[in-house]
């Protein structure tokens, strides 16, 4: 594929999520985010440099391949310093979440997480920590937002999201028998460190500033709190989600190792 005006300005416009649903389409940049990704998604292009493709020749075989200048790039890329390869991948179909599955797993889900760097870190955590599958509301940040694929740093080859209603799947899942642990600025809230999770759970992580939404918070079996240390320190009024999350997804997972 030769790399022309017109390909330029289709690929920066993948920064609109408007332009992402209209043609389909969305951007990986920098060699890690791309050589994790490529066996994953389908390609629609790739472009990188000359360099860039002698080094890399043994993982291109097969795809489109456009050898870009430094110009070129620079008028691609959706990164401050822009890299020596992008790819730009086919939006997969979204395939049905799958209840029964997600009875025996720990689940994620993430209620109206705005930001797409928290999102991206957030996707990179659940792929250290074995979770696979997300629920987010629809007000969540877009997974295929440049910002959020390039903080993922290759897990998005690995981890679904799943755009829904949080609270019809939740509650389902809480009839199936499934523990919803919700996260809660309340100190009277379990103490995550004095309590023995499931593994067949899902972990529910709120808005940055405002927490669980009331209608996804009414869905919570058993509301969880990070204590700061000492339990009785003046700290800061929060944490970030995506420190957050790292924290209850690693202290669930910690007891399949006791």
């Amino acid at each position: 594929m030769e790399i022309t005006a017109a390909i330029r300005k289709k690929v920066k416009s993948l920064s609109s999520a408007k332009k992402r649903r209209e043609y389909g389409l969305f951007i990986a940049e920098g060699t890690k985010c791309v050589l994790d990704t490529l066996p994953y998604f389908r390609c629609y292009m790739l472009a990188a440099t000359s360099q860039w493709l002698e080094k890399y020749a043994d993982r291109t075989a097969g795809v489109d391949v456009a050898v870009a200048t430094r110009a070129d790039m620079e008028r691609m890329s959706h990164m401050s310093e822009p890299p020596s390869v992008l790819a730009v991948y086919h939006i997969p179909s979204s395939a049905p979440v799958d209840i029964t599955a997600l009875s025996s797993q720990l689940t994620l889900a993430l209620d109206c997480i705005q930001d797409p760097g928290n999102l991206g870190t957030i996707m990179r955590v659940a792929d250290w920590m074995g979770v696979h599958t997300i629920l987010a509301s629809p007000d969540t940040a877009d997974v295929y937002n440049p910002k959020t694929v390039q903080a993922t740093m290759g897990s998005i080859a690995r981890v679904r999201v799943h755009y829904l209603p949080l609270p019809d799947i939740l509650r389902a899942l809480a009839r199936s028998a499934v523990p919803v642990y919700g996260t809660m600025l309340d100190r009277t809230a379990r103490n995550i460190y004095t309590f023995t999770p499931q593994q067949n759970a899902v972990l529910v992580m709120g808005n940055e500033g405002r927490g669980l939404s009331p209608e996804v918070s009414a869905c919570v079996t058993q509301k969880i709190y990070i204590p700061p240390y000492p339990a009785d320190a003046q700290t800061a009024e929060s944490l970030n989600v995506a420190v957050a999350t790292s924290i209850a997804l690693a202290q669930i997972r910690q007891h399949t190792y006791i």
